[in-house]
Formats: structure tokens, sequence, C-alpha cells
């Protein structure tokens, strides 16, 4: 497995842009944010007769990647990811639409990425690797 300073060198490689830089200091939060209620919108497992959400099934694996990368990192995405799935759990007790705003919200933000790459002329670094998708959030918070 790489070093964490080695997937961070690769990933801001494709992102000196400063404007690519703003559009994902907002954008890469905002899509975690969404994939957290998107996953949260799925009909639960039940196991053992325990429902089991999804999140819980993605954000175990990312946490031991994280992990493995650094206790740091480790601890900064756990707090990152449990403020989304209040946030979410919040959206979902004020009865708001949590599927359709994150559909929406991932969309939309994709979009700023893409034109953000655009702006940077390189392709999104997750095309070389889609590990990488779990290393956007920890550049934009230690960098930014």
């Amino acid at each position: 497995m790489r070093a964490l300073s080695d997937w961070l060198e690769a990933y801001g490689e494709s992102h000196q842009n400063p404007i690519n830089q703003k559009i994902h200091k907002v954008a890469v939060p905002g899509i975690f944010l969404s994939v957290v209620g998107l996953l949260w919108s799925i009909p639960p497992l039940t196991f053992l007769g325990f429902n089991l959400n999804w999140v819980w099934v993605a954000a175990i694996p990312a946490w031991v990647f994280y992990l493995r990368l650094s206790l740091t990192v480790f601890t900064l995405m756990l707090a990152y990811t449990l403020a989304c799935i209040g946030f979410i759990w919040s959206m979902e007790t004020l009865n708001w639409p949590v599927l359709q705003i994150s559909i929406l919200l991932f969309g939309v933000l994709w979009v700023f990425q893409f034109i953000g790459h655009k702006i940077e002329g390189k392709k999104p670094s997750f095309f070389e690797d889609v590990q990488f998708l779990l290393i956007g959030p920890i550049w934009v918070f230690l960098k930014h």
C-alpha cells in the first residue's frame, strides 16, 4: 500500500489550479456527504433480526483504509463520517427528502468537479485508481 504522502502527492499533481482547488474544497466534502445520504437511503440489511444500514457496511472498510494510512487520517475521517451520518439522520428526522437531496447534491457537485478538471486540463485522479475517491477528502482537509 502507498504511503499517505505518496497518495497526497499523486492526488495533488492533478489539482494545481487554484480554481480547481477551490471547487474541490467545497465539492469533495459535499460529495462525501451525498454518498452517505445515498447509502442511508438504501433499505437496511436484516441480519439476525437486526437492521444494518448500508452506511456502516461502506464506512467500516473505508475506515480500515484510512487507519492503514495513519491514525490522524482515520480520526479525521471517522469524525467527518459520523458528522455526515448525524446530519443525514437529522434531515430524516425533519422529514426532508434525503434521497432526492443526496442525488441532487451528488449530481451538481460532480458537474463542478468536472468543470474544475476541465480548467485544470487534467483528468480526475480516480480515473487512474479508484482509491483516489477516498483520498480526495483527506487531501481537501489536510491541504486547506
